[in-house]
C-alpha cells in the first residue's frame, strides 16, 4: 500500500516536480492513497471536461494552414504584423512568429528526441512568470505545455520564435497558483538550443528507469489534476513502457521492486482515469493487472468492483468489495459503495423475479389447494380418495380368495 505525502507539484510551466502522494485540499484529486476512493471515486455527478477538440500532436503539420489575414493572434495583443504569424492549429488559439531565423527545415527536431530550449513566459500584461535558459524535456511525449510541445516541434535549430497560446494550451481554467490566474493565455519567446536522441532504455540502470518513469508518473498526476484525462493516460502509458522495456543491465532486488512500487502506481492511476472517461473494460484490465502482482491492492479491488458495478454485475462486484472491506475495515467510502451495490443487487432481483412472473402467466396467484377461494363444491379431500381406494382393494382381494377356495 502506498503511503502518504505530497502530490507532485508543476514547476516549469506545467512539468512535474519531484514529490510524493497526498494532496492538501479535498478538491485536488488523490492518486495513490488510500484516500483517494472519496475524492476518485464518489464524483459521479461531476461533469466531464469535453476533451474532443484536443488536438493530437501527430496531426501538426509544417506548416499546417498559411495565416489568415484578419486574425489577430493573441486577441490582438500579440505584437507585430498578423502576416507572419504562422496559425499551428488553424484555430487562432495558437500561434507562432519567427524572430530570429534558425539553420533550415532539416535541422527540425523529431518527437522523441530530447530537446533543450531557451524559455521566457509573460502574461498579457507582460508579467513575467517563467524564466528558463536550459529547459529540457522529451519532444512528444506532453512533458510540458501542450503549447510547448506542439510548436517546438516546428522550430529550427538556433532559431528563435514567439508563441502566443490560449489558455486551453496552457494552464487552462485552473491556472497555476499564485502567478498564472485562471484562463490566461501566454507569450512563450522560445529558443531552441539543442535536441538529441533521447537515452538506450535497454542500458539504463534501475535506478534511472525509475526515475525516469516517475517523471512521466507524475506528469500523468498533473494532467488529471487539470481533469486533461485523455493526456493523464498517454502520460502513464509512456511511464509502463518504460518500465516493461527490456534491458541489458541486471537490476538490484530493491530496484526491481521500486519498478515494481511505480508500475502498481501508473496502473491504478491509469484506472482511475479509465473510469473517468467511461473506458470500463480498460479500466477493468489495468485493475486486473494490479491485482495480478498484489492481490490485496485496495485501490484495484475497490476501483474493479466499481468498473463491475458500472456494468451491472453486482453479483460480481459485491464479494470483491467485501474483500476490500475486508482488509481496510473502517474504510467508510467502501462501506458505502458496497451498501448501495447491496441495495442494487436487491432492487434488481426483485425486478427479475417479477419479469419472471409475469412470463410464466404469474403462477404465484394459483396458489395451494387449500388456500383456493374458488374450491369447487364436489371436491373431495385426498384422505377419502386414499381409503376409499384401499377399501375396494381389499375387496377385490377378498374376492380373489374365496373364488379360489371354491
Amino acid at each position: 500500500m502506498a503511503s502518504s505525502g505530497e502530490e507532485p507539484r508543476s514547476d516549469s510551466l506545467g512539468r512535474a516536480g519531484t514529490g510524493t502522494e497526498a494532496v492538501p485540499t479535498a478538491d485536488t484529486a488523490q492518486l495513490d492513497t488510500l484516500e483517494d476512493f472519496e475524492v476518485l471515486d464518489e464524483e459521479e455527478e461531476e461533469e466531464e471536461e469535453d476533451l474532443s477538440e484536443l488536438p493530437p500532436l501527430e496531426d501538426v503539420g509544417r506548416p499546417p494552414a498559411p495565416p489568415r489575414e484578419d486574425a489577430q493572434p493573441g486577441g490582438g495583443d500579440a505584437p507585430g504584423d498578423p502576416e507572419e504569424w504562422l496559425d499551428v492549429l488553424g484555430s487562432g488559439l495558437l500561434k507562432k512568429k519567427t524572430l530570429v531565423p534558425g539553420q533550415g527545415v532539416d535541422t527540425r527536431p523529431r518527437k522523441g528526441q530530447d530537446v533543450t530550449i531557451r524559455l521566457k513566459a509573460t502574461l498579457e500584461d507582460g508579467s513575467v512568470v517563467e524564466e528558463n535558459p536550459a529547459l529540457t524535456f522529451t519532444l512528444g511525449d506532453c512533458d510540458v505545455l501542450q503549447a510547448l510541445d506542439l510548436c517546438v516541434q516546428l522550430l529550427e535549430m538556433g532559431e528563435t520564435a514567439l508563441i502566443v497560446s490560449d489558455a486551453k494550451y496552457c494552464y487552462g481554467a485552473q491556472g497555476r497558483s499564485p502567478d498564472i490566474p485562471p484562463n490566461a493565455a501566454l507569450t512563450l519567446e522560445v529558443e531552441l538550443l539543442k535536441a538529441q536522441d533521447g537515452p538506450d532504455l535497454e542500458l539504463l540502470s534501475g535506478k534511472e528507469k525509475v526515475e525516469l518513469a516517475n517523471r512521466k508518473r507524475e506528469r500523468g498526476n498533473f494532467f488529471y489534476q487539470q481533469a486533461d484525462y485523455v493526456l493523464a493516460i498517454n502520460s502513464y502509458d509512456i511511464a509502463l513502457k518504460i518500465i516493461g522495456s527490456s534491458s541489458k543491465v541486471d537490476f538490484s532486488p530493491d530496484e526491481e521492486a521500486e519498478l515494481l512500487d511505480v508500475k502498481v502506481k501508473c496502473l491504478n492511476n491509469l484506472a482511475a482515469s479509465q473510469l473517468k472517461l467511461d473506458h470500463y473494460e480498460a479500466a477493468l484490465k489495468s485493475c486486473n493487472l494490479v491485482l495480478e502482482h498484489q492481490p490485496g491492492n485496495i485501490k484495484a479491488l475497490f476501483r474493479k468492483g466499481k468498473v463491475l458495478a458500472q456494468q451491472g454485475e453486482y453479483r460480481e462486484a459485491i464479494p470483491i468489495l467485501k474483500a476490500a472491506l475486508k482488509l481496510e475495515p473502517s474504510n467508510k467510502t467502501i462501506h458505502a459503495e458496497l451498501s448501495k451495490l447491496v441495495k442494487k443487487h436487491a432492487d434488481q432481483k426483485n425486478v427479475e423475479t417479477e419479469m419472471y412472473r409475469k412470463m410464466l402467466g404469474n403462477p404465484s396467484a394459483a396458489g395451494a389447494p387449500g388456500k383456493c377461494k374458488d374450491k369447487l363444491p364436489w371436491s373431495i379431500p385426498w384422505k377419502w380418495l386414499f381409503g376409499a381406494t384401499a377399501i375396494a382393494l381389499g375387496g377385490v382381494a377378498l374376492s380373489v380368495v374365496i373364488a379360489a377356495r371354491n
